[in-house]
């Protein structure tokens, strides 16, 4: 593993537990560096059991990982210093302020420097927009500031690689457009996010690759414009006829071209409709009915998973 490699890379990762269920199924994970990662499925997919394998927070039954080019659990010790997590959120103390609960975990982590806690602490606090209100008790934080001091608690030390599972769940739509916000920032500024998340919207709006997750196997792994690609429009002519449309498709340059019991059907490209028309109509093929049908992400994730995905937030 290379200082350039994926900043987390899987090999058969599974986990099975005692009552013999498979929670993850020889997974290969591939997070590419600076990448904002949507790790996305159904909510008992599996996601957060691979989370839990990677951090080291259980062991694996079979397969091996790197973080951050480090072997786990072997290399624990220098990969993990550098990665900041976010899995089921921190247990905040409700009657101290932001910055007195951050003060607080700071201070269980034996590998920093206490003598720069407050400098560390009020650095964190000013990239996730809380320095005004830490003085504030956690009690009166909305939601999106809760999340967003958890989101905090990750960034007490330098971090190149963040991984947050469903960091978004429960918040209304204001806190959700906040912690967004900071994940792109941050993703801007350099860090690579692993996203565990079962909203199509997050995935769409801030992430750059995908992993899609359905009991237990990872279905899908691609960049989010790959992704796109498997929805390009498409031409679908009805006709009595559709083996001679076919043929009036291809020779048209379209590509993917499919014959049915009454339709023809092929990929759009950068062929006008108007001209597709015309070309039917010339070679005398009986047409009923013509479209250009646009599939969307969340027609790609149904036919990858059998399920749908929640696309609010």
């Amino acid at each position: 593993m290379t200082p350039d490699g994926p900043a987390i890379e899987t090999e058969g990762l599974t986990k099975r537990f005692r009552s013999g269920q498979v929670a993850v199924n020889a997974i290969d994970l591939a997070v590419p560096r600076g990448s904002v990662y949507g790790f996305l499925g159904p909510n008992g997919s599996g996601k957060t059991t691979t989370i839990r394998l990677l951090l080291g927070l259980i062991r694996p039954t079979a397969g091996r990982h790197t973080i951050l080019g480090a072997r786990l659990p072997e290399g624990a010790g220098t990969a993990l210093p550098r990665v900041g997590s976010l899995v089921e959120g921190p247990a905040f103390h409700p009657y101290l302020s932001g910055r007195a609960n951050l003060h607080r975990l700071d201070a269980a982590d034996r590998t920093v420097d206490p003598r720069t806690a407050t400098a560390r602490i009020d650095a964190a606090l000013d990239r996730v927009g809380l320095l005004a209100a830490a003085g504030k008790r956690y009690r009166a934080y909305s939601l999106g500031m809760r999340q967003r001091l958890a989101i905090a608690q990750t960034l007490l030390r330098p971090r190149e690689l963040l991984i947050l599972d469903e960091p978004t769940n429960g918040l209304d739509p204001q806190g959700t457009r906040e912690v967004r916000g900071l994940l792109g920032a941050l993703a801007a500024a350099g860090t690579t996010v692993l996203l565990s998340t079962h909203l199509l919207s997050e995935v769409e709006q801030i992430c750059t690759h995908v992993g899609v997750m359905h009991l237990g196997r990872l279905v899908a792994q691609d960049s989010l414009a790959a992704l796109r690609a498997r929805t390009a429009p498409r031409i679908e002519v009805q006709t009595r006829q559709p083996a001679a449309a076919a043929g009036v498709l291809t020779a048209l340059g379209l590509a993917d071209v499919v014959a049915g019991t009454q339709t023809a059907t092929a990929l759009a490209g950068d062929v006008e409709p108007e001209k597709v028309v015309a070309a039917l109509v010339a070679e005398a093929v009986p047409v009923r009915g013509f479209a250009v049908v646009a599939a969307d992400l969340e027609e790609t994730f149904v036919s990858l998973t059998g399920e749908g995905f929640d696309v609010s937030g």
